[in-house]
């Protein structure tokens, strides 16, 4: 589970422009994100899906946008900043 509040800051890794955003209004906890990118991604206590690395590093990129891709809400989105 994860620690981390609503809104609470995450970790920053890397020099890359990519941002992971998790909508927390759409977000159902279905724990699908986790599943792909535990890396980035912790369901919490609250069954909301938290960041753990806002800005991931490229190496993490392919796992982000399946996150994207499999979140049965579309709560999820990578921007680049």
């Amino acid at each position: 589970m994860c620690d981390l509040a609503p809104g609470e800051a995450t970790r920053y890794v890397g020099d890359d422009p990519m941002r992971v955003i998790v909508d927390q209004d759409l977000c159902e906890g279905n724990a699908v994100c986790q599943h792909h990118a535990p890396e980035i991604f912790s369901v919490g206590d609250d069954d909301k899906a938290r960041v753990l690395i806002e800005h991931p590093d490229e190496t993490l990129r392919a796992k982000a946008e399946l996150a994207v891709k499999r979140c049965p809400r579309a709560a999820i989105r990578i921007v680049e900043d």
